[in-house]
């Protein structure tokens, strides 16, 4: 008897083990990836970009030599400012020329009140105005009267601007006025701080007015002293009342000569500041 030989069981190959479910999604994402993502491009070369110029620190126009250009005075101050100077000085003209009909002071045989050019006319012929007495006398009433609307003008503006503040002159500004005058008289380095104004200019200027005050008041008491008798009363009489109006011709050319020496000398661009209002100089235009 022939042995078959038994037949081996044939081998099953044991079934796939299912792969994880990402390497079986990602290999055809891989493949979709490799075919669709373009070849990378060239880096591009680099450009040389210029630096920046370096830019210089903003400097205050001060500190760089060029002061800024600030409105420093309204046009109705420049207006009355000039028109009064002028009004003044023909004002100061015509009453020389009036103090030539008696020039003394007082009663007539009495002694009379201290006066330099008591007997003598003061100054030269070409400082009067007018040629004789009644000429005198109506320039003098012709510019009083512009010299007091533009004065009445003037002090207007500065109550209802406000800068009536600026220029009047306070007891806590006695202090710096004595450093001004200190500076002026060249026993002080330093220019002291101020405003728009220095404490000696308040002072200046608040006495100015109230001398003009004073020389329209004396002024009207010698004009009219029967009608305003009460006036020329509260002045000492007539005589005197014409002895304070002569003195207060003086102390108005004083201030004249100092004011226009000080802008010139201290400080020339508030002259121009007066004629256009506008300043560029050493000094705030502001409080």
């Amino acid at each position: 008897m022939t042995d078959v030989p038994e037949e081996e069981p044939a081998e099953t190959s044991a079934p796939p083990e299912p792969a994880a479910a990402g390497a079986v999604e990602e290999a055809p994402s891989e493949g979709l990836s490799a075919l669709e993502e373009p070849a990378p491009a060239a880096a591009p070369k680099p450009v040389a970009v210029p630096a920046p110029a370096p830019v210089a620190p903003a400097v205050p126009a001060v500190a760089s030599g060029r002061r800024p250009l600030v409105k420093r005075h309204h046009g109705l101050v420049r207006i009355t400012h000039w028109a009064n100077a002028v009004l003044l000085m023909g004002m100061i003209a015509s009453g020389l020329q009036i103090y030539l009909a008696f020039m003394h002071f007082g009663l007539r045989g009495r002694r009379y009140f201290p006066n330099p050019w008591d007997g003598k006319p003061p100054l030269w012929a070409w400082t009067r105005l007018g040629g004789w007495l009644a000429g005198g006398l109506s320039w003098h009433f012709a510019l009083a009267w512009p010299f007091v609307i533009s004065g009445l003008l003037y002090l207007g503006y500065l109550l209802f601007s406000g800068e009536w503040r600026s220029l009047l002159f306070r007891p806590s500004d006695v202090p710096r006025a004595w450093q001004m005058q200190l500076y002026y008289l060249k026993l002080r380095r330093e220019h002291p701080p101020q405003g728009k104004h220095n404490a000696l200019q308040k002072l200046a200027y608040t006495s100015i007015v109230a001398l003009a005050a004073l020389s329209v008041l004396t002024g009207f008491a010698v004009y009219k002293p029967v009608e305003l008798g009460w006036l020329t009363a509260l002045f000492g009489g007539y005589e005197l009342a014409r002895y304070w109006h002569f003195w207060a011709v003086w102390i108005f050319v004083a201030f004249i000569v100092v004011h226009v020496a000080l802008v010139l000398l201290v400080d020339p661009a508030s002259l121009r500041a007066m004629i256009t209002g506008w300043y560029r100089g050493r000094f705030p235009s502001h409080d």
